[in-house]
Order: structure tokens, then C-alpha cells, then sequence
């Protein structure tokens, strides 16, 4: 049996600056028809910046929808022409000034599938110079540095909470760091 829906109607309900949202009826593979509500998103970036000393950097910043400030990795909305590896290189600099020549692809995932199209591409960036941030001018960002223990520690203790952030920590750790330390 095949487990494909086939798109029988799109309805737009709103175009954003960061998200679309979409109405499309299904129909199913035993010809039932059923609505999807989908985000449509252009994608994103986030970076596992490490400086030197082996310290992951980080960024905290107040997020409206959950209420509260999270620790992130820095990341960014992939802009409207701009490749994914472009944008890495954009969002590292103006979250936390850093720059580097050594940044890595590691892995691509989808966010949410249930309901968005959104794929983050997480990247590796080491042999960081440090610059002057420039955030957008309605984004309120500290860096914090990390030690790799003592955000894998945030991370169990449930202090660290947001997917990529995660996601990044835990890849990073797995492939790279725990190679490094072998």
C-alpha cells in the first residue's frame, strides 16, 4: 500500500516575512480526503562555533513564543537566493562575532515534519577569529561561552531546551569531539 498523499486543493492563508502558512486537502491512500495545515519555511542554519580552548559558543536570547530566554547555538533564517554554507557563515558573524575559513556541513533534519517543511543544516565552525557582533536591530543577544561537559550537563539537567541546540551539541560531541579525545 502506498503511504502517499495526493494534493487535491492549496489554500494560502497567510505570506510572512519568516513563515507561509498553506491549507492543502489530501487525499488519502484509502481515498478519504483529510485537511493539512503547513508552515512553509525557507529553512535555516545553525553552527557549532568552537573556539580554541575547545569551548562551544553559544548565544541567549529572550524567545517570545515560549516565554523565556534559551541558550542556542547561533543560527539564522536561510535568506531568499542565499545558499545554506552563505548563510552559516552570515549568522556566525552577526550573532557572535566570529569569523572562520573551517567550517564543515554535519548533518540536515526537518524541524517539525508534522506540520513544516523547515530544515535546519547544521555546520561546524573551528579556528574562530573573534570580531564585533552585529545582531539585527530587533534581536537582544548575549554570547556565552561553554565548556563541551558543561553544556552536554545543561543539556540532561533540562537547562538547555531548544532541538537544534541539542541536535548540534550532541553531533558535534559524538563525531568529533569524542574522536579528538580518543
Amino acid at each position: 500500500m502506498t503511504m502517499e498523499e495526493k494534493t487535491m486543493k492549496t489554500e494560502r492563508v497567510y505570506e510572512g516575512k519568516i513563515i507561509n502558512l498553506r491549507v492543502d486537502t489530501v487525499e488519502l491512500p484509502d481515498k478519504k480526503y483529510s485537511k493539512r495545515e503547513i508552515v512553509e519555511h525557507s529553512g535555516a542554519v545553525g553552527i557549532i562555533a568552537l573556539t580554541d580552548s575547545g569551548n562551544i559558543v553559544l548565544v541567549k536570547q529572550f524567545r517570545k513564543p515560549v516565554e523565556d530566554s534559551l541558550l542556542e547555538i547561533p543560527a539564522g533564517k536561510i535568506e531568499k537566493d542565499e545558499e545554506a554554507d552563505a548563510c552559516a557563515l552570515r549568522e556566525l558573524e552577526e550573532e557572535t562575532g566570529y569569523r572562520t575559513s573551517n567550517m564543515q556541513k554535519l548533518i540536515s533534519f526537518y524541524t517539525t515534519p508534522g506540520f513544516s517543511n523547515e530544515v535546519i543544516h547544521l555546520y561546524l565552525a573551528l579556528d574562530l577569529d573573534k570580531g564585533i557582533a552585529t545582531p539585527d536591530e530587533d534581536e537582544y543577544i548575549e554570547v556565552v561561552e561553554l565548556s563541551i561537559q558543561d553544556a552536554l550537563e545543561m543539556i540532561e539537567l533540562g537547562e538547555i531546551k531548544d532541538a537544534k541546540t541539542i541536535i548540534g551539541i550532541l553531533t558535534a560531541n559524538q563525531r568529533f569531539l569524542k574522536k579528538a579525545n580518543s
